[in-house]
């Protein structure tokens, strides 16, 4: 019963940071929502049902879930806001220093993962 309630508290949490991604730059909202959906299907069908038929990111949540693709333009703004926190963390630290370096090797990494996920169909979003 207690992992229960710490799936509930994990996926409420991420319901709440989802949102604040789409209005902070280079906070991601997908992620976020797909981790609370992992969370409700964990521990609650009613919210993890209630996420997979929000009018605004179901279609996020549900092309995850069924066919492990993503929007083309999701990918874009995954691949652009990767971009700009390395340019952020370079202008910061130097463009050679170890966390520039870091930052560029696990950023790299999340895009090739990205950009090997296949794109989710315009009717597959609905």
């Amino acid at each position: 019963m207690q992992s229960r309630h710490a799936y509930l508290l994990l996926g409420w949490l991420c319901v709440g940071l989802g949102p604040l991604g789409a209005l902070l730059p280079l906070m991601p909202t997908t992620v976020f929502l797909l981790i609370a959906a992992w969370a409700f299907s964990r521990s609650s069908p009613r919210w993890h049902r209630w996420l997979r038929e929000h009018p605004r990111f179901g279609h996020l949540v549900r092309g995850w879930e069924e066919h492990h693709a993503m929007p083309a333009r999701a990918k874009r703004i995954a691949w652009t806001a990767m971009a700009l926190s390395w340019v952020l963390t370079a202008a910061l630290f130097g463009p050679a220093s170890v966390a520039a370096l870091a930052c560029g090797l696990c950023l790299l990494g999340v895009a090739c993962y990205i950009a090997r996920l296949p794109v989710m169909e315009a009717s597959r979003q609905t």
